[in-house]
């Protein structure tokens, strides 16, 4: 994989038109599981009009994602997308599990502003709670990765904050 690194997505890059917005070379190369870390949202983004996802260590707990395999010349616009230059996001190396028990070294990224863990996500606060649209967006982008089932049915339980406005993303998308 010389010239090429592997991401981890988890939020909106799940779903394919998001990612190549910023990052054409990225191609689907699976999915994968990073354990002892759970999903939750934190930091209003102004993007999106709700707060945004991260990932946050607990053990026992998992996070389902898709793996891209990116071009290296992609990781800074990969980095600006998710704002590590602001210090929204932080970028780490992690290992993931794919379905066939294979592990994988993939780059994540976390926010450098870590939500105090819930019991469950559900119980979110208000200020807390993704929007509408960026919701559907992860929960589109898990079903288009092909996440399983039973972590596509969390991510429908999680609630939204009611906001359905516009997000000045650059693309249409028809999942509203």
């Amino acid at each position: 994989m010389s010239g090429k690194f592997l991401y981890f997505a988890y939020g909106s890059n799940l779903l394919q038109k998001r990612i190549h917005l910023d990052n054409p070379s990225a191609t689907r190369s699976g999915i994968g599981k990073l354990k002892n870390y759970r999903l939750d949202f934190n930091r209003f983004s102004k993007r999106w009009g709700g707060a945004s996802a991260t990932i946050v260590k607990k053990e026992g707990a998992h996070v389902w994602g898709a793996l891209w395999t990116l071009d290296n010349k992609h990781m800074e616009t990969l980095d600006n997308q998710e704002g590590v230059p602001q210090n929204i996001y932080k970028a780490l190396t992690i290992e993931v599990e794919c379905p066939n028990g294979e592990k994988k070294t993939c780059r994540v990224y976390e926010q450098t502003n870590i939500p105090e863990v819930l019991e469950n996500i559900t119980d979110i606060p208000q200020e807390r709670k993704p929007s509408y649209i960026y919701l559907k967006i992860i929960q589109e982008g898990a079903k288009e990765s092909g996440l399983p089932d039973d972590y596509q049915q969390f991510l429908q339980k999680i609630p939204h904050n009611g906001f359905k406005g516009h997000t000045d993303l650059g693309l249409k998308l028809d999942i509203v």
